[in-house]
């Protein structure tokens, strides 16, 4: 048997920039079949995009949290949907929730594997000698497309025994049906279909507890795998955000105005509103970095996070969220009437912070979940 690798190969400096330039050449293609294509997805494998968590002893690379998002935040500037779907490189931090052995039959088998999972609304699912009998359907299954393997929402009779957190099953692609559902006008090409499973039998060995605590030991797994399935995503907008900054400064103040007016980037009131949008976006990433490296930097130092930082970490990515989608409006606003246009960058930008912002992980119930969190009062399970 051959002995695992140790040391992953790293993108090289041309590398990512090229992608990027085929992802952003590439993304008119990728919203008309309403998903990443696999061929895309096994380029996001080849520079560790599903590695970037899995422990070296299994192949991976074991990054931090910071580089991690900071590759997804890049990819998010070429394509917020591309980096939606690279996000779920973050798989492995909560598949560590199963068992050991299940956890290593994944990743040693392959490091680069792609997961995808839908888990509201559990569906019911029929206890069996060995595990559980899954049957039901699901909605918003991003990256289905590309995953290897899909999990399910479950619960059983007996409510109790996630402690108020749902059960997901993980089964191979093979035995899920995709159904698809996604017609969107943000982040449209996600594929975030319906899954359909029938009857599959699942060991319980392949099942865990969404949000239990990990099973694996290095620094990563014990950083709050909740907060960073929400910083993932929170950062998709920090992308998108930057790139519709970057279209103002690089493209409208060059254009003449076809009513004679001064160019756009010749204009006060303009000049005022990039400004203070650059402000906005800066100061929410600053926030949003700072905090996961305060989070990270006290795994590393082997203490426990406590509750007041894990409310800052989920507070953090609400932030970023919420003023990504404010930053990349204004930047529309900024386009003037050439931005209504169909397909317009500042529009696609617009829409795809918008729709990060809505997620549930991020949405407005979250501000209400941080302050009950800072105030001590009770928090939706699940929360920070």
């Amino acid at each position: 048997m051959a002995e695992p690798r140790l040391a992953m190969r790293q993108p090289t400096p041309l590398e990512l920039p090229d992608l990027l330039a085929e992802i952003r050449a590439r993304r008119g293609e990728f919203e008309k079949l309403t998903y990443v294509p696999l061929d895309m997805v096994e380029k996001l494998q080849a520079i560790g995009v599903y590695r970037a968590f899995v422990p070296r002893s299994l192949g991976g690379d074991e990054l931090s949290p910071m580089q991690f998002l900071a590759l997804i935040e890049q990819i998010a500037t070429a394509d917020a949907s591309t980096g939606w779907v690279a996000s779920f490189g973050v798989s492995s931090t909560y598949l560590a929730a199963l068992p050991p052995e299940t956890f290593a039959a994944i990743y040693g088998a392959n490091p680069d594997t792609v997961f995808a999972g839908s888990i509201f609304p559990p569906q019911l699912a029929q206890k069996t000698a060995g595990g559980f009998k899954v049957s039901g359907r699901w909605p918003y299954c991003s990256g289905c497309m590309g995953a290897s393997l899909i999990g399910a929402g479950i619960k059983t009779e007996d409510a109790s025994s996630g402690g108020g957190l749902p059960r997901m099953a993980v089964m191979p692609r093979k035995r899920v049906a995709i159904k698809h559902t996604w017609d969107t006008a943000g982040l449209t090409a996600t594929g975030s279909h319906d899954i359909v499973v029938e009857d599959v039998e699942v060991p319980e060995a392949w099942t865990f507890v969404r949000g239990s605590p990990s099973n694996r030991t290095e620094p990563v797994f014990r950083y709050p795998s909740m907060a960073l399935a929400a910083q993932v995503l929170a950062v998709v907008g920090l992308g998108s955000a930057r790139e519709a900054l970057d279209w103002i400064k690089s493209e409208a103040s060059d254009k003449p105005s076809i009513t004679g007016a001064p160019a756009v980037g010749a204009r006060p009131y303009i000049q005022a509103e990039l400004g203070k949008a650059e402000a906005r976006l800066r100061a929410a990433r600053a926030l949003f970095y700072d905090t996961v490296e305060e989070g990270w930097d006290t795994v590393v130092a082997g203490d426990e996070i406590p509750r007041e930082l894990r409310v800052r970490l989920r507070l953090a990515a609400t932030n970023a969220a919420s003023e990504s989608a404010a930053v990349a409006q204004s930047a529309f606003y900024m386009g003037g009437t050439s931005a209504i246009t169909r397909g317009h960058v500042l529009v696609r930008c617009m829409l795809d912070t918008a729709s990060v912002a809505q997620h549930a992980f991020l949405g407005l119930g979250t501000w209400t979940s941080a302050g009950a969190g800072m105030l001590g009062a009770p928090t939706p399970a699940g929360y920070p």
